[in-house]
Protein backbone atom coordinates (compact mmCIF):
# COMPACT_ATOMS: atom_id res chain seq x y z
CA UNK A 1 0.00 0.00 0.00
CA UNK A 2 1.36 3.40 -1.16
CA UNK A 3 0.43 6.47 -0.29
CA UNK A 4 1.57 9.84 -1.54
CA UNK A 5 0.44 12.97 0.02
CA UNK A 6 1.38 15.96 -2.21
CA UNK A 7 0.51 20.02 -2.55
CA UNK A 8 1.19 19.26 -6.38
CA UNK A 9 -1.92 17.47 -7.58
CA UNK A 10 -3.37 18.76 -10.98
CA UNK A 11 -4.26 15.78 -13.46
CA UNK A 12 -0.72 15.99 -15.09
CA UNK A 13 1.46 15.90 -11.50
CA UNK A 14 -0.90 13.01 -10.70
CA UNK A 15 -0.37 10.82 -14.23
CA UNK A 16 3.30 11.32 -13.90
CA UNK A 17 3.31 10.72 -10.34
CA UNK A 18 1.20 7.49 -10.90
CA UNK A 19 2.94 5.98 -13.43
CA UNK A 20 6.46 6.23 -11.83
CA UNK A 21 5.82 5.05 -8.60
CA UNK A 22 3.94 2.42 -10.27
CA UNK A 23 6.97 1.52 -12.54
CA UNK A 24 9.19 1.48 -9.50
CA UNK A 25 7.12 -0.59 -7.04
CA UNK A 26 4.41 -2.40 -9.51
CA UNK A 27 1.25 -0.68 -7.79
CA UNK A 28 0.42 2.82 -8.46
CA UNK A 29 -0.05 5.14 -5.06
CA UNK A 30 -3.12 6.78 -3.56
CA UNK A 31 -2.39 10.33 -4.38
CA UNK A 32 -4.28 12.59 -1.90
CA UNK A 33 -4.25 16.43 -2.13
CA UNK A 34 -2.82 18.43 0.19
CA UNK A 35 -5.03 21.60 -1.40
CA UNK A 36 -6.27 24.85 0.46
CA UNK A 37 -5.15 27.61 2.15
CA UNK A 38 -2.69 25.85 4.32
CA UNK A 39 -1.57 22.70 2.68
CA UNK A 40 0.82 22.29 5.81
CA UNK A 41 -1.36 21.82 8.40
CA UNK A 42 -3.63 19.57 6.14
CA UNK A 43 -0.37 17.11 5.48
CA UNK A 44 0.91 17.52 9.24
CA UNK A 45 -2.73 15.83 10.58
CA UNK A 46 -3.16 13.61 7.82
CA UNK A 47 0.25 12.28 8.18
CA UNK A 48 -0.56 11.46 11.85
CA UNK A 49 -3.97 10.02 11.13
CA UNK A 50 -2.88 7.96 8.55
CA UNK A 51 0.08 6.64 10.78
CA UNK A 52 -2.30 5.94 13.56
CA UNK A 53 -5.06 4.09 11.54
CA UNK A 54 -2.17 1.65 11.57
CA UNK A 55 -3.02 0.62 14.92
CA UNK A 56 -5.05 -1.79 16.58
CA UNK A 57 -5.40 -3.78 13.41
CA UNK A 58 -5.97 -7.63 15.11
CA UNK A 59 -3.59 -8.66 13.11
CA UNK A 60 -0.03 -8.06 11.74
CA UNK A 61 -1.17 -6.58 8.87
CA UNK A 62 1.29 -5.49 5.54
CA UNK A 63 3.64 -2.85 5.63
CA UNK A 64 2.80 0.33 4.04
CA UNK A 65 4.81 3.38 2.19
CA UNK A 66 3.80 7.12 3.11
CA UNK A 67 5.51 9.63 1.01
CA UNK A 68 4.91 13.28 1.62
CA UNK A 69 5.91 16.70 -0.45
CA UNK A 70 5.00 19.91 0.84
CA UNK A 71 8.21 21.78 -0.09
CA UNK A 72 8.10 25.93 0.11
CA UNK A 73 10.48 27.80 -1.62
CA UNK A 74 11.38 29.75 1.83
CA UNK A 75 15.26 30.67 0.54
CA UNK A 76 16.40 29.00 3.39
CA UNK A 77 17.62 26.20 1.19
CA UNK A 78 18.94 26.27 -2.14
CA UNK A 79 16.73 23.96 -4.27
CA UNK A 80 14.13 23.69 -1.56
CA UNK A 81 14.30 21.59 1.58
CA UNK A 82 15.52 18.27 1.69
CA UNK A 83 13.90 14.74 2.12
CA UNK A 84 13.67 12.58 4.13
CA UNK A 85 12.57 9.51 5.99
CA UNK A 86 11.75 7.59 9.26
CA UNK A 87 9.86 4.41 10.13
CA UNK A 88 7.10 3.79 12.16
CA UNK A 89 7.19 0.24 13.42
CA UNK A 90 7.51 -1.63 9.63
CA UNK A 91 6.09 1.50 7.82
CA UNK A 92 8.09 4.02 6.33
CA UNK A 93 7.62 7.36 5.44
CA UNK A 94 9.51 9.86 2.81
CA UNK A 95 8.74 13.12 3.07
CA UNK A 96 10.28 16.50 2.83
CA UNK A 97 12.06 17.80 5.92
CA UNK A 98 9.64 20.08 6.87
CA UNK A 99 9.62 21.35 10.35
CA UNK A 100 5.35 21.88 10.52
CA UNK A 101 4.72 18.88 8.54
CA UNK A 102 6.16 17.00 11.07
CA UNK A 103 5.39 18.07 14.11
CA UNK A 104 2.16 16.52 14.95
CA UNK A 105 4.37 12.90 14.41
CA UNK A 106 6.90 14.18 16.72
CA UNK A 107 4.42 15.08 19.49
CA UNK A 108 1.64 12.63 19.43
CA UNK A 109 4.50 9.49 18.14
CA UNK A 110 7.71 10.58 19.89
CA UNK A 111 9.15 10.64 16.30
CA UNK A 112 11.57 13.48 17.01
CA UNK A 113 14.40 12.05 14.83
CA UNK A 114 14.32 11.60 10.94
CA UNK A 115 17.24 10.56 8.77
CA UNK A 116 17.86 13.90 6.30
CA UNK A 117 19.38 13.26 2.55
CA UNK A 118 21.09 15.18 0.36
CA UNK A 119 19.69 14.59 -3.30
CA UNK A 120 23.44 14.63 -5.03
CA UNK A 121 25.07 12.33 -2.84
CA UNK A 122 22.37 9.77 -2.59
CA UNK A 123 21.60 9.27 -6.49
CA UNK A 124 25.35 9.23 -6.81
CA UNK A 125 25.46 6.52 -4.31
CA UNK A 126 22.78 4.21 -6.35
CA UNK A 127 25.59 4.61 -9.27
CA UNK A 128 23.60 6.99 -11.62
CA UNK A 129 25.88 8.81 -14.20
CA UNK A 130 26.90 12.25 -13.78
CA UNK A 131 24.50 13.86 -15.92
CA UNK A 132 21.47 11.95 -14.36
CA UNK A 133 22.76 12.98 -10.94
CA UNK A 134 22.83 16.40 -11.83
CA UNK A 135 18.91 16.08 -13.47
CA UNK A 136 17.45 14.78 -10.72
CA UNK A 137 19.09 17.18 -8.04
CA UNK A 138 18.82 20.19 -9.98
CA UNK A 139 15.44 19.83 -10.96
CA UNK A 140 12.78 21.94 -9.54
CA UNK A 141 10.42 18.78 -9.73
CA UNK A 142 12.45 16.46 -6.91
CA UNK A 143 9.28 15.24 -5.74
CA UNK A 144 8.53 13.25 -9.10
CA UNK A 145 12.43 12.67 -9.92
CA UNK A 146 13.72 12.07 -6.54
CA UNK A 147 10.99 11.37 -3.54
CA UNK A 148 9.83 7.78 -5.11
CA UNK A 149 13.70 6.92 -5.50
CA UNK A 150 14.12 7.58 -2.12
CA UNK A 151 11.17 5.37 -1.11
CA UNK A 152 12.09 2.64 -3.08
CA UNK A 153 16.19 2.05 -1.80
CA UNK A 154 14.71 2.61 1.70
CA UNK A 155 12.35 -0.22 1.16
CA UNK A 156 14.33 -2.46 -0.73
CA UNK A 157 16.69 -2.19 2.76
CA UNK A 158 19.46 -0.60 0.49
CA UNK A 159 22.26 1.64 2.05
CA UNK A 160 21.36 5.67 1.39
CA UNK A 161 23.60 7.88 2.77
CA UNK A 162 21.70 9.98 5.41
CA UNK A 163 22.12 12.01 8.65
CA UNK A 164 19.91 11.21 11.66
CA UNK A 165 18.44 14.93 12.55
CA UNK A 166 16.13 16.10 15.54
CA UNK A 167 12.99 17.30 14.58
CA UNK A 168 12.57 20.33 15.97
CA UNK A 169 10.22 21.39 17.98
CA UNK A 170 7.03 23.82 16.84
CA UNK A 171 7.21 26.74 18.57
CA UNK A 172 3.69 28.04 17.86
CA UNK A 173 1.52 25.85 19.71
CA UNK A 174 -1.94 27.63 19.14
CA UNK A 175 -4.80 25.41 18.60
CA UNK A 176 -4.96 25.39 14.70
CA UNK A 177 -8.12 24.56 11.62
CA UNK A 178 -6.02 21.74 10.16
CA UNK A 179 -9.00 20.20 8.13
CA UNK A 180 -12.33 20.75 7.53
CA UNK A 181 -14.03 17.51 6.12
CA UNK A 182 -16.93 17.57 3.60
CA UNK A 183 -19.39 17.68 6.20
CA UNK A 184 -17.62 21.91 7.19
CA UNK A 185 -16.46 20.53 10.63
CA UNK A 186 -13.31 22.03 11.51
CA UNK A 187 -10.75 19.71 12.79
CA UNK A 188 -8.29 21.33 15.06
CA UNK A 189 -4.50 20.03 15.27
CA UNK A 190 -4.84 19.18 19.20
CA UNK A 191 -6.69 18.44 22.15
CA UNK A 192 -8.13 21.07 24.20
CA UNK A 193 -9.28 18.61 26.86
CA UNK A 194 -12.53 20.97 27.42
CA UNK A 195 -14.77 19.75 30.05
CA UNK A 196 -18.75 18.99 28.50
CA UNK A 197 -20.52 21.81 29.17
CA UNK A 198 -18.65 24.55 29.42
CA UNK A 199 -17.99 27.14 26.74
CA UNK A 200 -15.02 28.18 24.20
CA UNK A 201 -15.91 31.74 22.84
CA UNK A 202 -15.44 30.84 19.04
CA UNK A 203 -16.26 34.59 16.04
CA UNK A 204 -18.79 33.65 13.99
CA UNK A 205 -19.12 35.67 11.02
CA UNK A 206 -22.07 37.29 10.16
CA UNK A 207 -23.88 38.17 6.75
CA UNK A 208 -23.42 41.76 6.49
CA UNK A 209 -19.51 40.95 7.30
CA UNK A 210 -19.60 41.97 10.71
CA UNK A 211 -18.45 38.98 13.77
CA UNK A 212 -20.35 37.80 16.60
CA UNK A 213 -18.65 35.77 19.60
CA UNK A 214 -20.73 32.51 19.91
CA UNK A 215 -20.07 30.95 23.25
CA UNK A 216 -19.62 26.95 21.90
CA UNK A 217 -20.79 24.26 24.76
CA UNK A 218 -18.70 21.42 24.93
CA UNK A 219 -20.20 18.37 24.47
CA UNK A 220 -18.89 14.38 25.25
CA UNK A 221 -19.31 13.27 21.55
CA UNK A 222 -21.32 14.53 17.99
CA UNK A 223 -24.79 12.92 18.96
CA UNK A 224 -25.11 15.22 22.38
CA UNK A 225 -24.91 18.24 20.02
CA UNK A 226 -27.98 19.34 19.60
CA UNK A 227 -29.22 19.36 16.09
CA UNK A 228 -28.19 22.39 13.58
CA UNK A 229 -26.70 23.68 17.11
CA UNK A 230 -22.60 24.26 17.22
CA UNK A 231 -20.87 22.43 19.32
CA UNK A 232 -17.14 21.38 20.63
CA UNK A 233 -16.14 17.42 20.65
CA UNK A 234 -13.91 15.55 20.67
CA UNK A 235 -13.01 14.15 16.96
CA UNK A 236 -11.93 11.22 14.85
CA UNK A 237 -8.05 12.68 14.17
CA UNK A 238 -5.28 12.32 16.18
CA UNK A 239 -5.98 11.30 19.50
CA UNK A 240 -9.44 12.85 20.03
CA UNK A 241 -8.45 16.05 18.84
CA UNK A 242 -11.06 18.59 19.21
CA UNK A 243 -13.49 19.57 16.64
CA UNK A 244 -16.11 22.43 15.92
CA UNK A 245 -19.02 21.22 14.38
CA UNK A 246 -22.38 22.07 13.93
CA UNK A 247 -24.95 18.91 13.94
CA UNK A 248 -26.69 18.97 10.24
CA UNK A 249 -24.62 21.88 8.63
CA UNK A 250 -21.18 23.18 8.23
CA UNK A 251 -19.39 24.88 11.00
CA UNK A 252 -16.28 26.41 8.34
CA UNK A 253 -18.96 27.63 6.33
CA UNK A 254 -21.22 28.88 9.71
CA UNK A 255 -18.03 30.57 11.49
CA UNK A 256 -16.06 31.69 8.17
CA UNK A 257 -13.27 29.39 8.77
CA UNK A 258 -10.98 27.57 6.74
CA UNK A 259 -7.42 25.55 7.51
CA UNK A 260 -4.58 27.91 9.19
CA UNK A 261 -7.48 29.88 11.22
CA UNK A 262 -7.02 29.50 14.81
CA UNK A 263 -10.09 29.79 16.74
CA UNK A 264 -8.40 31.32 20.14
CA UNK A 265 -6.52 34.19 18.31
CA UNK A 266 -10.06 34.73 16.70
CA UNK A 267 -12.10 35.29 19.42
CA UNK A 268 -9.26 37.26 21.59
CA UNK A 269 -9.16 39.55 18.62
CA UNK A 270 -12.58 40.11 18.42
CA UNK A 271 -13.48 40.35 22.32
CA UNK A 272 -10.29 43.00 22.72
Amino acid sequence: MITYITDCHDGNARARISIRIGALFGQAPTIVAADGPDPESFAALTLLDCLQALDLLGEEGHPTITLLNIAPRDGVWPNGVPFCFFRYGKHLVASTFNTRVLSLVRRELGIDHVYVTDIREAVTAAGFAPAEVEKIAGTQFRSLWYLPLLAKWVADGRAVPATATAVPEALDDEPVVAVVDNFGNCKLDQRLDLVPGTALPVAQRNDDGSTTIVDVTCYPHLTAVPRNAPGIVPGSSGTGFTELVIRGGSAAEAFGLQPGDTLLERAAEKVA
